[in-house]
């Protein structure tokens, strides 16, 4: 595998080599200058290599992999396409909410090269799904296991399938699905392009690209200053008995806030506490349907919500701008869920804080998780106070909550 550094000079998306109609759209959205995961990553999707790219939950890897899809169909005329349950390029991601997000970002480019998206997961049923099949799709976006489904009952063939992408690749690995993306990814066209990203590229994804990329291109970036915020990190001492009082503070002080648990049965509980308080909460889990868990993340997004409680399946994958708090009200299993949980505040140049509650049987996995993240060392006292916001801004959020509720 090579690996290629980024370009640090700021690039329009047609300088990259994307197709006048896509760079278009792109530019009317208002979008005129690439990100760097685009701007180190387009120009090898573009020509036809496999590209490793690691990057962070919100660089704009969206963009860049379904740009490189789109200007591949962009040259192919739609007469030569297979159509019918035949895609052309195939996305698979490890979360419903992910797969819904990449259609949204991606259906309006679609449109200018006269191709379709279609996004296909579990938790809804069949019909809508296969109502979309039967009418035609060229970029499937699609949960591993739905998509197994699919295939078994003959609905969909992807033995066409030119450009594969496999998005939050260490995520994949981590909920168990690399068995079934292994068996999807042998099913598409022996020649196919097969892009690859995911906020880590070691362990069992080293091994995904090994088996399934020839000679990838690396490729590395991290946020800059000016995309990411200063995030700072509190680590409580807080014991069982006292971690929905100081959650429901922090909150007031701090929210509107994303609040880890780590059971499904936890995440209800602590959102009826929250509420039971006075904020409006509510939780995000795998045992919520598809409707609940969106008109819950819509709630959020419109700060209609002071919490969000969810389990890690909120952790990646799902994009919230402006989140002032992050609260691990159970503390993460290792360092990497802590990075990706922390991870939705401090985004689009904004500040965040993250609060972790620590009791006397987190203590030593604390101290090896702080270690390995290069985080100062200690847990301390609660101080909520330190989370306030200035009284100006303070009123005008809690304003600003009131009027749209």
């Amino acid at each position: 595998m090579s690996t290629r550094p980024p370009s640090c000079a700021p690039a329009r998306f047609s300088e990259l080599g994307v197709p006048q109609e896509l760079s278009a759209v792109l530019e009317r959205q208002g979008i005129t200058t690439a990100f760097p995961i685009q701007a180190a990553t387009l120009p090898d999707c573009l020509a036809g290599r496999d590209v490793s790219g690691r990057a962070p939950t919100g660089s704009g890897k969206t963009l860049a992999f379904g740009l490189a899809i789109l200007s591949r169909l962009a040259g192919t005329p739609r007469r030569q396409r297979r159509g019918r349950r035949h895609p052309s390029g195939l996305v698979l991601v490890p979360t419903r909410e992910l797969a819904a997000q990449i259609e949204q970002v991606v259906a309006p480019l679609a449109t200018a090269v006269g191709a379709r998206v279609v996004s296909i997961y579990g938790g809804v049923g069949y019909g809508s799904q296969l109502a979309a099949l039967r009418s035609g799709v060229d970029v499937l976006v699609a949960c591993p296991g739905r998509l197994t489904d699919l295939v078994e009952r003959g609905s969909v063939d992807l033995s066409h399938v030119g450009v594969v992408v496999i998005d939050e690749a260490d995520r994949m690995a981590d909920m168990g699905f690399l068995p079934a993306v292994r068996r999807l990814v042998d099913m598409t066209s022996a020649s196919r392009q097969t892009l690859l990203f995911s906020a880590t590229l070691d362990g069992p994804v080293d091994t995904l690209i090994r088996d399934y990329q020839r000679d990838p291109v690396r490729h590395d970036v991290e946020l800059d200053d000016d995309g990411r915020g200063d995030v700072s990190h509190h680590f409580w001492r807080v014991e069982a008995n006292d971690r929905v009082a100081v959650t429901t503070e922090a909150v007031s002080a701090r929210g509107p806030a994303v609040v880890f648990c780590r059971t499904k049965r936890g995440a209800d509980r602590l959102s009826d506490r929250l509420g039971r308080s006075g904020l409006a909460s509510a939780a995000i889990h795998g045992s919520r349907s598809q409707s609940q868990r969106e008109r819950a993340l819509a709630a959020f997004r419109a700060g209609r919500l002071d919490a969000l409680v969810a389990t890690d399946i909120a952790a990646r994958g799902i994009h919230v701008d402006a989140v002032p708090l992050v609260v691990h009200f159970d503390p993460p299993a290792d360092h990497t869920d802590y990075v990706h949980r922390s991870g939705r505040t401090g985004r689009a140049g904004a500040d965040g804080i993250v609060v972790s509650l620590i009791g006397s049987e987190h203590l030593a996995a604390t101290k090896l998780l702080q270690r390995r993240l290069g985080l100062a060392s200690g847990v301390s006292s609660p101080d909520v106070t330190s989370l306030a916001l200035s009284g100006d801004a303070s009123r005008a959020r809690r304003g600003r909550r009131r009027r749209s509720r």
